[in-house]
């Protein structure tokens, strides 16, 4: 409860991209999930933003599933294309040849600036990739 207080409201710039919005949204203190999870569906919800808090770090800080993919993944199903999020984790191991948290990290020490950094590419990166099978940045037009 403690990151709510500390954590800054981002209000989206014109013209800006999901991916830019997932940097500056972990820049602001959001996990790897909320960040693309906001980002790249374009809600804003406290009690969205609070699931997905529990998917940080590799769900739960175990250092699994990269939480950033776990965003897409949620995003995609939002939208209803969850039938793509196996393209998404395909395109996120292609590029950076796993999906786990823990072998992301592997040359960082744990919260450290470099790892960190790390995290802030694989998001964006990540972020990218959604919107890439979203077919559009949001906010998305009305079905």
């Amino acid at each position: 409860m403690l990151r709510k207080f500390w954590r800054k409201k981002i209000s989206p710039h014109t013209g800006e991209k999901a991916s830019e919005r997932a940097g500056r949204l972990f820049d602001a203190g959001y996990n790897c999930t909320q960040s693309v999870l906001q980002a790249t569906s374009g809600i804003d919800d406290p009690a969205m933003m609070e699931m997905a808090d529990a998917f940080g770090g590799g769900i739960g800080n175990s250092r699994c599933l990269c939480g950033a993919v776990t965003g897409g993944v949620m995003a995609l199903g939002l939208r209803g294309k969850g039938k793509e999020s196996g393209k998404l984790v395909a395109a996120f191991k292609e590029r950076n040849r796993t999906t786990c948290c823990k072998g992301l990290s592997a040359p960082y020490t744990w919260n450290s600036k470099e790892h960190l950094a790390n995290c802030r590419r694989l998001t964006v990166e990540a972020a990218a990739m959604t919107i890439e099978l979203l077919g559009e940045e949001p906010p998305f037009e009305k079905n």
